[in-house]
């Protein structure tokens, strides 16, 4: 099948414009595609199909979940970047897919910058570093000054995680020593930490909350903006003078060049599916920080998130393509 570039250089600008013309009037009149580049059950399958089961109805169309796991999403990624820009297939994108990868791999078979449109945001899932009840660090002070003595070993989902890469972050602006253990998926890494094969996790909330709501980890600092309603009591990193703010985050993606009055039709109709009796309560109850972003305020966030986090991977030297 022919990229996007060539099939738009072979019909042309006036031929573009009539495309966009049908978009307008007839979109959609089919089925359309979300692309879930991660097996089903994790957080990102599940709010793909939570949103898609209040947009279908309102676009008058089924929208289809598709899991295509592979490769750090890039299998997914490929293919929603070659796929037509007309608003039938969407991506579920993250931290990884858009800020992460470029700089995780030395080529991409797309280019996450320039083949992706951002339509909305699904929410900022908050990050926390947990100890058992019975872990002799009291707070994150105690742990950084135990760490000059041994460094502790920290667990996280995976390597390159926005968990992996936010300890890193705090570990950088706070003077602490950690060894990393990646695992595969906080729930692995919170059993590890319970039974004492891991000193420290770096959890978020959507896998977190049960274990924090009901005391089975001692939480030391939330890397959040502010304090969180899971866990008020808990101190951000930057009230105890680190500058260390990190989320796991997620959103939804188009193929860039598709239509602008379907990219603003999604964008309303996210936004309204965020905030909709089915959705907002359980963001709620996962503490998840949701912001009715415009299509152009999450690409200002998206490179925002570029600008940090891609120079500290480059430095840190992690690689997965090597």
């Amino acid at each position: 099948m022919p990229g996007r570039r060539e099939v738009l250089t072979g019909i042309g600008l006036a031929a573009l414009g009539g495309a966009g013309a049908r978009a307008q009037g007839a979109w959609p009149d089919r089925p359309i595609r979300w692309i879930v580049g991660y097996p089903p059950g994790g957080a990102s399958d599940t709010f793909a199909r939570l949103i898609a089961g209040q947009m279908g109805p309102r676009l008058g169309q089924n929208v289809v979940v598709e899991n295509r796991p592979g490769g750090g999403a890039v299998v997914a990624s490929e293919m929603v970047a070659r796929a037509p820009a007309d608003g039938y297939t969407w991506m579920h994108v993250d931290n990884g897919i858009l800020t992460y990868n470029p700089a995780l791999y030395s080529r991409l078979p797309y280019d996450a910058d320039r083949d992706f449109a951002g339509i909305g945001f699904i929410g900022l899932f908050p990050l926390y570093v947990v100890v058992r009840p019975d872990a002799p660090w009291q707070d994150l002070a105690g742990l950084i000054a135990a760490s000059r003595v041994r460094a502790p070993t920290y667990g996280t989902p995976a390597v390159a995680s926005p968990h992996h890469l936010a300890m890193e972050l705090l570990k950088r602006r706070s003077g602490l020593a950690a060894e990393h253990v990646p695992y595969r998926g906080g729930p692995a890494a919170m059993q590890d930490l319970l039974a004492g094969n891991v000193d420290v996790v770096v959890i978020d909330t959507a896998t977190g909350t049960p274990f924090i709501r009901d005391g089975r980890v001692r939480t030391l600092v939330a890397l959040t903006e502010q304090r969180t309603r899971l866990a008020p009591a808990v101190p951000t990193a930057r009230e105890l003078g680190h500058d260390a703010v990190a989320y796991g985050w997620q959103g939804m993606s188009v193929p860039a060049g598709t239509p602008a009055p379907v990219v603003q039709r999604l964008s309303e109709e996210m936004i309204r599916a965020m905030q909709s009796d089915a959705i907002a309560p359980r963001l709620r109850d996962l503490d998840i920080d949701y912001r009715p972003w415009s299509p152009a305020e999450f690409q200002a966030f998206v490179g925002r998130e570029n600008t940090l986090w891609r120079p500290l991977i480059r430095d840190l030297g992690i690689r997965l393509d090597t």
